[in-house]
């Protein structure tokens, strides 16, 4: 900003040719006229010296007239006209501004004059003029083209949020609360903390300024509840832990309170160190269903204070397994404490239960007959999660009448089949979510002696030769080798427990301990319903109907911009409640690390809102002039009245 003033400057320049009224006086004075009578006189020798006197004396008279009379006009003219001065051309410029205030949760910061977002509410109706037209916009709320006075009420009232958006984005929703006018002086005033979440990219931008105003706390001390988790589990017990996060200085025995449904249940304490993370564990009965609720007491940040999870009536996984060759392995991975499996031959297969699995698994058939084919095809549409594995005498033409009809290519033989190694995980596949802590290289890998060809971009796992062992598509998974004990040692190799283990988990999507607001997040009901009838998520202040896909005997739900508020909420079909689900805020603003704007964009970083609105309302001020041309007017016309009473 700069408040250096250009030369001066009119409002109504055109008033300016009224100067050309400056001649009447100037032609009059010049060209009066006064004839002089002679008057006969005996001598007139002593009258010479005072005739001079007096012309000299009237000729004088005439000329102070005249400029007063002509400096009188110019004044009144110059103050008709009204100048005035500036820094720019404001007055035939549009003026356009465009504020964006940041409420995110890490606004709840104290500052020197308390919270960071509410001081700067009272500083924005304090500064900005009620009656000037602006746009204000917030991560939740747009106030497009209105002025102070008019949303007074809202921006009081405007409540923390847990969008933050990032400033990239924020410049492109500023761009365009702008006009297309392209000779309007366009302001767009950041103002926030500027939160250290992600890099500050931003490219510049020639049709407006970005001003930036960084409010800081006074101290960056939070305590966060940043997650829970599962750490051991028997026929007993469950024993939870809570992970707190520490963005300050060293806090001891911090107490930690877990309740049930509002009722407390457990009480503990822990120290949190500086920049560290610190963990606190609550045992609970095995099989008790829990509507859970985690309390701290920290005098920063609120909104992660609170972290709700559920435990729900335990749901079995429906698991049929078809079988030409041994099963024993699918027994000892799918337990009757989490899975219901039906393993048969195929020639004893009642196909009335295949509508009722979340889980089939074809183990090593020799040809799927046509009944089984219409079957598994209406179990697909139906959303049903299906596990081929082939054997080294199958009909490949069944084979790949089903694998056509899931998405793959055709099962081809490969010539010259020799022992080959499973070598290459696809380890950002959510089957390994947890699985491994970093990619392993000195793994112990499997081997088949005999495989099928099949053209595939994306595999789970890979041979050696980069050919496909394990594909997976639309929860549809194929091995391309059988995994018998006489052509393959897959089943000791450590992968096919989670692999195994978590395509039956992933076939039912259980409800999460808790979910993240502001991310979608999928879950599944098992229920039937209705014709028409929908499922609808509550609780005492909110219900919404989300996204939702109905099979024969689940509901696959996905949320994702409700619910907004955190708390546990009641999966329901009507009056008749199914379970329970918890949400939590993103914990990504607990920790109060923030940007350095004024080393990023010195020229145009502030540190307070007021003091900027002051400095823009100095650059903007307009130094009008035209009541001192009035008054300098009134002045030579008394300055006339006085030479006429006067000057003899």
């Amino acid at each position: 900003m700069t408040n250096d003033y250009l030369g001066m400057q009119f409002k109504h320049p055109e008033v300016l040719y009224a100067l050309l009224l400056l001649l009447i006086p100037i032609l009059v004075h010049l060209f009066q006229l006064r004839r002089f009578e002679k008057t006969a006189f005996t001598n007139v020798k002593f009258l010479q010296n005072v005739i001079l006197q007096t012309r000299k004396s009237s000729q004088l008279k005439k000329w102070l007239i005249l400029c007063t009379r002509l400096l009188a006009i110019a004044g009144l003219v110059f103050a008709f006209a009204q100048p005035y001065f500036a820094n720019r051309d404001i007055v035939k410029t549009e003026k356009e501004t465009v504020i964006y205030l940041d409420n995110s949760f890490s606004m709840q910061s104290k500052g020197e004059k308390g919270d960071l977002l509410k001081r700067a509410v009272q500083e924005l109706l304090n500064t900005v003029p009620e009656d000037e037209e602006v746009s204000i916009f917030t991560n939740t709320e747009t106030f497009k083209n209105t002025t102070i006075k008019s949303i007074r009420n809202d921006l009081l009232r405007l409540e923390y949020s847990h969008n933050q958006e990032a400033v990239p984005a924020v410049l492109l929703k500023g761009r365009k609360l702008f006009s297309k006018q392209q000779n309007s002086v366009k302001n767009l005033i950041l103002i926030s903390d500027f939160q250290q979440n992600e890099q500050i990219s931003v490219q510049t931008d020639s049709t407006f300024t970005t001003n930036y105003i960084q409010l800081k706390p006074a101290n960056a001390n939070n305590i966060a509840l940043d997650s829970l988790y599962i750490a051991e589990q028997d026929a007993n017990s469950v024993k939870i832990s809570v992970v707190l996060k520490n963005s300050g200085v060293p806090v001891q025995d911090v107490p930690v309170s877990l309740y049930d449904g509002g009722s407390l249940i457990a009480k503990s304490s822990v120290n949190v160190n500086a920049q560290k993370s610190s963990e606190v564990s609550f045992s609970i009965p095995s099989n008790k269903v829990i509507q859970g609720e985690i309390r701290i007491d920290d005098n920063a940040l609120q909104f992660d204070n609170n972290l709700f999870f559920n435990i729900n009536s335990p749901e079995k996984i429906n698991v049929l397994a078809i079988n030409e060759t041994d099963d024993e392995f699918l027994k000892k991975l799918y337990t009757e404490d989490e899975f219901n499996l039906i393993s048969t031959p195929l020639n004893q297969l009642n196909y009335n239960d295949i509508a009722t699995q979340q889980l089939i698994v074809l183990n090593e058939l020799k040809t799927i007959p046509n009944p089984l084919l219409t079957a598994l095809r209406s179990f697909k549409q139906n959303g049903g999660s299906l596990v081929i594995i082939p054997t080294k005498e199958s009909n490949l033409a069944s084979y790949n009448q089903l694998t056509k009809a899931n998405g793959f290519s055709f099962f081809q033989e490969v010539k010259d089949v020799q022992e080959k190694k499973i070598t290459k995980i696809n380890f950002s596949h959510p089957l390994f979510t947890n699985v491994f802590e970093k990619e392993v290289t000195n793994f112990q890998y499997p081997k088949v002696n005999h495989y099928f060809g099949i053209v595939s971009t994306a595999a789970i796992l890979r041979f050696e030769n980069n050919l496909p062992f394990l594909l997976e598509n639309n929860e549809t998974y194929v091995f391309t080798a059988a995994i018998n004990n006489e052509n393959s040692n897959f089943k000791n190799s450590p992968l096919i427990v989670p692999i195994l283990y978590n395509i039956g988990k992933n076939s039912l999507r259980l409800t999460n301990l808790y979910y993240t607001l502001g991310r979608e997040n999928t879950f599944d009901v098992q229920t039937s319903l209705g014709q028409d009838a929908v499922l609808t998520v509550a609780n005492a202040d909110d219900e919404f109907i989300p996204l939702q896909r109905t099979t024969n005997n689940k509901v696959r739900l996905t949320t994702d911009e409700f619910p907004s508020k955190a708390g546990i909420y009641s999966v329901k079909n009507q009056n008749t409640e199914l379970q329970q689900i918890s949400y939590n805020f993103d914990r990504k603003e607990s920790t109060l690390q923030y940007h350095n704007i004024a080393n990023l964009f010195p020229k145009n970083t502030h540190t307070t809102v007021a003091q900027f609105f002051e400095d823009l309302k100095n650059e903007q001020s307009v130094a009008s002039l035209w009541k001192w041309f009035i008054i300098f007017a009134l002045v030579f016309l008394g300055i006339e009245i006085l030479i006429l009473k006067f000057v003899k």
